[in-house]
C-alpha cells in the first residue's frame, strides 16, 4: 500500500492531534506502509519536500490562500500514484481529501477525530467540507464507539470503523527521580491532587468541574493542578497550582503528583492525556463523552454521564472517600487495561484492516 496522507497536525506542530498523527503514520510505515506526508501547515514556514523514513513529508503553507495551497499540492502530486488517499482531520485535510482522491483515482479514508465531528457538524463554516468527505469516504474511521451511530446517521451510507487510540507504554514510564518529584508536590499540597491537563477550556468541562467540586462539599479535601492555558473567563476559587503547557516529556512527573487526572469533558474523542495518565497508572475522574466511555469504569476510575452535574458531584464523593489502597487498585487496573487493549499495534491493525478492505 502507498497512502497520500493529508493533515493539518503533524510535527513540528505542538498538541494532541500532532502527536496521534505521528504515532498512527510511524506505526503503519513500521508494518511497510509507504506513506507521503502532505503536512497542511499554519505555521510560516517554505514549500518544501523532504524524505523520511517510509515516504515523503511535503510541507504546504495554507498561510493566508488555503485554496492556493491545496491547488499547488496537486501540481506536486500528479502522476503519483497511490492505493488510498487519508484525510486526518481538520477542515482542510477534509475539504481536499475527496477532490484529490478523485483526482488521483483512490478510495478515501477519512480519520474523524474528536472536534472534527463534534463541532463540525454544527459549523456553518466546517460543516459542508465534513459532509462532503463522509459522503465520498470508502471508509470512515472514529477514535469513539458512540461517535460510529451519529455519523451513520448523518450520512446512512457510510462504512464506519472504531479504531481507538493506542500509546506506546515502553518508554511511557515514570522515573524513580520523577516518582520523588511527585510526591514531593503531593506532600507539599497536602491534600488529594486532581489534575487537569491540557485544554482548560470551558468546552472541556472545566468550568462544570469546578461548579461540581464547589457544591460537593469537598472543596477543601483536594489540590487542582492545572497545566496548560486555563481560558481567560474560567476562575479557580480552590486551592491550585497553575503550570504553563508543557512538553509530553515533561509530564511524568507531574502525572506522579497527581492521585487522580479529571477529563471531565462534554464530548470528547480520545484525548491522549487519557491514556497517558491511565497508561501510568493514575485513575482517571471522567465524563463518558465519546472515546473516555470506551476506557473508563469503575474499575479504572471515577465515571459519570458527561454534562451531569450530580453524577459528577457524586463521582468527586467517591473520589473524595477512596483510601489509598482503593486509588492504588484503580491504578493498577487502570495501566493494566491500557497495556492490554489500547496499544500501538492493536491501533495499527485496526486501520490495515480498514485499507485492506477499502481497495
Amino acid at each position: 500500500m502507498r497512502l497520500l496522507w493529508l493533515t493539518e497536525h503533524y510535527p513540528p506542530s505542538r498538541g494532541g492531534m500532532a502527536e496521534s498523527c505521528d504515532r498512527i503514520v510511524r506505526g503503519l510505515r513500521g508494518a511497510g506502509t509507504e506513506i507521503d506526508v502532505a503536512h497542511l501547515s499554519r505555521r510560516d514556514r517554505p514549500w518544501h519536500v523532504a524524505h523520511e523514513r517510509g515516504g515523503r513529508l511535503l510541507t504546504a503553507p495554507l498561510e493566508d490562500n488555503p485554496e492556493h495551497a491545496l491547488r499547488r499540492l496537486w501540481t506536486s502530486l500528479r502522476g503519483e500514484a497511490y492505493t488510498h488517499v487519508v484525510a486526518f482531520g481538520g477542515t482542510y485535510a477534509m475539504l481536499g481529501g475527496p477532490v484529490l482522491a478523485a483526482w488521483l483515482g483512490a478510495p478515501l479514508v477519512t480519520l474523524l477525530r474528536g472536534n472534527d465531528f463534534d463541532t463540525g457538524v454544527f459549523s456553518l463554516r466546517r460543516r459542508g467540507a465534513l459532509l462532503d468527505a463522509l459522503r465520498a469516504s470508502a471508509a470512515v474511521c472514529v477514535v469513539a464507539s458512540s461517535h460510529g451511530p451519529l455519523v451513520s446517521a448523518l450520512v446512512p451510507e457510510a462504512r464506519v470503523r472504531w479504531v481507538a487510540n493506542g500509546i506506546d507504554t515502553t518508554n511511557w514510564q515514570i522515573l524513580p527521580s520523577e516518582r520523588a518529584a511527585g510526591r514531593a508536590r503531593r506532600e507539599a499540597a497536602g491534600r488529594r491532587t486532581i489534575g487537569l491537563i491540557g485544554q482548560l477550556k470551558n468546552k472541556k468541562g472545566v468550568g462544570f468541574l469546578l461548579d461540581a467540586l464547589a457544591a460537593s462539599g469537598h472543596a477543601e479535601l483536594f489540590h487542582l493542578l492545572l497545566v496548560g492555558e486555563l481560558e481567560a473567563e474560567l476562575t479557580v476559587p480552590f486551592e491550585h497550582t497553575r503550570l504553563p503547557f508543557l512538553d509530553r516529556y515533561e509530564l511524568p512527573a507531574l502525572y506522579a503528583a497527581c492521585d487522580l487526572v479529571a477529563l471531565p469533558s462534554f464530548y470528547d474523542g480520545l484525548p491522549n492525556v487519557a491514556l497517558e495518565a491511565a497508561a501510568l497508572g493514575v485513575p482517571l475522574l471522567a465524563s463518558d463523552a465519546g472515546g473516555l466511555g470506551d476506557l473508563v469504569d469503575e474499575e479504572i476510575g471515577f465515571p459519570f454521564a458527561a454534562g451531569d452535574a450530580h453524577g459528577c458531584r457524586a463521582a468527586l464523593d467517591r473520589a473524595a472517600r477512596a483510601s489509598e489502597e482503593e486509588l492504588g487498585k484503580l491504578g493498577t487496573a487502570a495501566a493494566e487495561r491500557v497495556r492490554r487493549d489500547f496499544t500501538p499495534a492493536a491501533e495499527t491493525e485496526g486501520y490495515l484492516r480498514v485499507f485492506r478492505e477499502s481497495s
